[in-house]
């Protein structure tokens, strides 16, 4: 079911994923969320594997087709709350801050997730007969893109462009990437990475920056 497979997926990224010096599936409201997710992801496979099989045999009653019915009804709202709650925040905020690590030459799983919830027609963009016109204009986000081998520049680098393409066509056009690539060739290519790209987030942090 795609449900599940959706928590394994995202359980592997929080067992990966380190923040504050601990795994986020250490966290103790990532785990309850987890335990959450997986248990309406048991819950309703296996109850609408039944109506499957019952319908199939011919003895499946309206009652509990019924209950089926509110049950996926019930999971489909659920997901467009989450998908209200994110494009809310998305709308106040400012400034937006991605973070980019590059998996297999493209984005996490997660970030295209998270694309997919705040990207609606009529609500972050509309069409028009001169195209799609994106809704969330004004703001100014940053992307930090952190890279085991050298990319930037490359036709292997596929996140830049297409990051850049979805945020404007939600209207987000003043976009501002910070690299740090080489992360997995040695420790010299790590450090001197690292420290180039604080230096240039120390340079954005400027005042003068800010103000502008």
């Amino acid at each position: 079911m795609i449900s599940e497979r959706a928590v394994r997926i995202t359980t592997d990224y929080a067992r990966e994923r380190k923040a504050f010096g601990t795994t986020l599936l250490e966290m103790q409201n990532t785990r309850f969320k987890l335990a959450e997710a997986k248990t309406i992801a048991h819950v309703g496979r296996v109850f609408i594997d039944s109506c499957i099989e019952r319908y199939m045999a011919g003895t499946l009653d309206t009652a509990t087709a019924s209950m089926a019915k509110w049950w996926t009804t019930d999971m489909q709202q659920q997901v467009l709350d989450e998908s209200d709650a994110l494009i809310a925040e998305l709308r106040e905020a400012g400034t937006i801050v991605i973070g980019l690590p590059m998996y297999n030459f493209g984005i996490p799983s997660q970030l295209k997730a998270y694309f997919d919830h705040v990207a609606r027609a009529g609500v972050t963009f509309r069409y028009t007969d001169k195209g799609a016109v994106g809704l969330l204009t004004g703001k100014k986000a940053y992307v930090f893109a952190a890279r085991g081998g050298l990319y930037q520049g490359t036709p292997r680098d596929t996140q830049t462009a297409y990051v850049r393409d979805f945020l404007a066509f939600l209207g987000i056009t003043d976009v501002e990437f910070v690299y740090a690539e080489g992360l997995a060739i040695s420790e010299a290519s790590k450090a001197e990475s690292l420290a180039s790209a604080q230096h240039v987030l120390r340079n954005l942090a400027q005042p003068e920056r800010i103000a502008a």
